[in-house]
């Protein structure tokens, strides 16, 4: 083994994904329209290179929102919030720039829609997830967590004719299929969503890895421990016959040992991981020797989002552009760490 060629292959796609670029971009625009401090509740994205580098330009991070002064700005992140949320920020006369991601936003339409109709709502996905915490806020009265297969034999509703499924947009693809079959089995009249809740950028980095984690000895994510859609790929890479898979924020957190009777490296990141990051470990690998580099192509991906319409609003009356493109010195800024 360690006397095999030595070579990497590249998933794609991988790292941003429309709604972490919104986001992202989202923030940027607002300190440039409004100046600092702006406020964001919770991580805008979860990514810890993301979170600093922001932090660095003027924003301000809490966890909750009596935390911002009283008619400060507040961009909500894009896991979305509560209903509650909403009513917290009018009551203090905050300016509030809402970022969830339009996929967030589905599932919690869809969920209010059952609700209505009197359904039991089976959300898929991980307790105290924000994603989770903000879809369930629309209708906790209607809405129980399933979190994973084994969770199945927990759950108890009123009406077995009348129960949907929803889940968090950036779990295992696998999995959820798995708690769902289990689901049905116990529910034969399960409702599925109207359209698919997982993202269609969950969905294609794990297609990227699956393709590429038999021939991998070691996958290398990049990403951070708070991101679930990170944290999958690493489980979906060992599921699917990668030697070995680490998760890791930085390039210098890379351990010399893991190399040890390594030929192939995978390499990808998750959906709110700047390209800067990916580079710098391409960088270390190459000054390893692993400097032939072969890109593994599961999809393309086109789709973009429009900047929220508060801020888009407020753009076009300053006479500044709404493009939906960051900065090329956030992506240059480097690892602040």
């Amino acid at each position: 083994m360690a006397d095999s060629p030595k070579r990497v292959l590249l998933a794609a796609p991988r790292g941003y994904c429309a709604g972490v670029d919104r986001a992202v971009v989202t923030v940027e625009k607002a300190l440039e329209l409004y100046g600092a401090p702006v406020y964001v509740r919770k991580q805008i994205v979860h990514n810890k290179h993301v979170v600093t580098t922001l932090e660095k330009r003027g924003a301000v991070f809490v966890d909750e929102t009596d935390e911002v002064p009283e008619g400060a700005t507040v961009v909500f992140s894009a896991h979305g919030v509560a209903p509650v949320v909403h009513e917290e920020a009018r009551a203090l006369s905050l300016r509030t720039i809402d970022a969830t991601c339009p996929l967030v936003t589905k599932v919690h339409r869809e969920a209010v829609r059952f609700a209505d109709a009197d359904y039991d709502i089976l959300l898929i996905g991980h307790e105290g997830h924000e994603e989770v915490v903000g879809t369930a806020g629309e209708a906790p009265e209607h809405i129980q967590l399933v979190d994973g297969p084994d969770d199945v034999v927990n759950v108890t509703v009123r009406d077995p004719d009348k129960v949907v499924w929803l889940s968090q947009t950036t779990l295992s693809v696998d999995e959820t299929m798995e708690t769902v079959r289990r689901l049905r089995e116990r529910f034969p009249s399960l409702q599925d969503p109207p359209s698919d809740d997982i993202c269609y950028a969950t969905q294609n980095r794990q297609l990227a890895v699956k393709q590429m984690a038999a021939e991998c000895d070691l996958m290398l994510v990049i990403g951070s421990r708070n991101s679930s859609n990170s944290v999958r790929l690493v489980e979906v890479a060992l599921e699917h016959g990668s030697r070995a898979g680490h998760l890791v924020d930085y390039a210098d957190e890379i351990d010399e040992a893991w190399f040890a009777g390594v030929s192939t490296v995978g390499v990808t990141s998750g959906a709110s991981v700047p390209e800067i990051l990916v580079r710098e470990v391409l960088e270390l690998l190459a000054a390893r020797g692993y400097d032939d580099v072969r890109p593994v192509v599961a999809a393309e991906e086109s789709i973009m989002f429009s900047l929220p319409t508060e801020i888009r609003r407020d753009l076009k009356a300053a006479g500044k552009s709404d493009k939906m493109r960051h900065d090329a010195s956030f992506a240059e800024a480097g690892s602040l760490h």
